[in-house]
């Protein structure tokens, strides 16, 4: 199974609404530096910000939630 990290999901739903990070950062309340690390694989999906990411993008905390398992759970199986 291929692990796909939640920010490249962000990433085209940020490409598909003509947002910026920076747009995603005013919307969401978090700083554009958090996002990006979200968005280039570097940092992981935490409760608040799915549901930050939710309200923003008009999905639920729980896709979000589960994008986040479904990678980390690939992740931990390659290393096993």
């Amino acid at each position: 199974m291929i692990a796909i990290h939640p920010g490249c999901t962000i990433r085209d739903e940020l490409t598909e609404r003509g947002w910026t990070q920076l747009d995603l950062a005013a919307v969401t309340g978090r700083s554009a530096e958090h996002l990006n690390r979200i968005i280039n694989g570097k940092a992981g999906i935490s409760v608040d910000m799915a549901t930050r990411l939710g309200a923003a993008f008009g999905t639920s905390a729980e896709f979000w939630l589960r994008l986040w398992g479904a990678y980390r759970l690939v992740k931990l199986e390659e290393t096993t």
